[in-house]
């Protein structure tokens, strides 16, 4: 599961310039001012997503193309359910008109790739139902792509929606870290306590990450540095499904470097509680065995689902026996949405998949 690998010799990246409320001030603190990173079950006003356009990274332009139609086939599905809006520059908007689903609104703010969970607009909400940014400042996770119009995108929506952002130094990307809406996240630390993204020590960067999505524990599994471009996001691995419940996907066997620190990543959850004190309860879900890409590099995850407004959107990837299981489990865990599976193994090829592709906007409820 070497996530993105290809794509490692490219380098360089512009960061998103000074927000709001920057490292220095007094008030950059989403935390002390109430804010906390809403459940993703929660309630959405939209779906953002990014069109993909870098040459860098799309070498070919039929393999341009064809991320280009799987992204378009993702956002068309969603909008069936809740609105979706797709950032791209205005050059490019013709072209996608002609994919996407007349329900899919376009606004120009331009992109680079897809992964709008990394680059994407962070919404953290108040007590009273207020909406801000917290900028993540996405640095090519680590420096490793070039990315000169996603570092600005999370800035560059929030000034459209009229959002106050929030910077408190912090570097890093959504799908690094999960959180159960209630005071606790997820996260490996290679993503995060790596001097690619955060220098210094853990106990800073916990303190930042923190602050930053308004959360009052992390649990930290240790994760994998340097072998996928993400250093090892927990998004592709578990998932909160609850306040006190996390679905992880896991091998039949425990014989590489992945599904070794998969089983520990396993470990650690099944022996931690939540901010609230509550047991962690784990639920399993199996690895497709027999998927229709065999690339060793292929990631097949379903957990890395996307829940928009009345649905579940997911992969599968033609193992037939696992795909079912994977419907069943997540129409277990959601029996009020509808589950849907896609079959866009383009995402899996590139090292992620539709949750990496999205980002949510929770909807303002004063």
């Amino acid at each position: 599961m070497k996530r993105r690998q290809f794509t490692q010799g490219l380098s360089g990246v512009v960061l998103a310039s000074s927000l709001t409320f920057s490292a220095g001030a007094t008030n950059n603190n989403p935390r002390s001012l109430g804010y906390r990173l809403p459940d993703e079950a929660e309630p959405h006003e939209r779906t953002f997503m990014q069109w993909p356009v870098s040459r860098r990274v799309y070498f070919h332009q039929s393999f341009l193309e064809a991320a280009q139609k799987t992204i378009a086939k993702v956002a068309n599905v969603i909008s069936e359910f809740e609105p979706v809006v797709m950032l791209m520059g205005q050059a490019h908007q013709k072209t996608a008109r002609r994919m996407l689903a007349e329900t899919v609104e376009i606004w120009d703010i331009p992109t680079d790739d897809l992964w709008c969970r990394d680059s994407g607009p962070v919404f953290v909400k108040n007590a009273q139902g207020h909406l801000a940014v917290t900028q993540l400042n996405f640095n090519g996770w680590g420096n490793k792509q070039h990315h000169e119009n996603d570092g600005l995108i999370a800035e560059r929506v929030a000034d459209r929606l009229g959002l106050p952002v929030f910077d408190n130094g912090l570097v890093g990307e959504g799908g690094g870290v999960e959180s159960n809406g209630q005071g606790t996240l997820i996260a490996h630390e290679s993503s995060w306590v790596n001097r690619n993204r955060n220098r210094g020590y853990k106990v800073d960067v916990e303190k930042k990450l923190l602050d930053a999505l308004g959360a009052e524990k992390v649990i930290w599994a240790p994760g994998i540095v340097g072998r996928d471009i993400t250093d090892y996001h927990i998004d592709a691995l578990a998932r909160f499904v609850g306040p006190d419940r996390v679905l992880i996907q896991l091998p039949e066997n425990n014989d590489d470097v992945w599904a070794q620190a998969a089983y520990e990543t396993h470990q650690i959850l099944s022996k931690a509680n939540n901010a609230a004190g509550q047991k962690i309860r784990v639920i399993v879900l199996d690895d497709p065995k027999n998927p229709r890409n065999k690339s060793p590099e292929f990631v097949a995850s379903y957990v890395n689902y996307y829940l928009c407004n009345n649905a579940v959107i997911a992969s599968r990837f033609g193992d037939d026996e696992a795909d079912e299981n994977a419907f069943a489990v997540l129409s277990d865990l959601f029996p009020e949405r509808d589950v849907v599976m896609l079959p866009v193994d383009l995402l899996g090829e590139l090292g992620g998949g539709i949750h990496c592709a999205t980002q949510q906007q929770p909807v303002y409820e004063p």
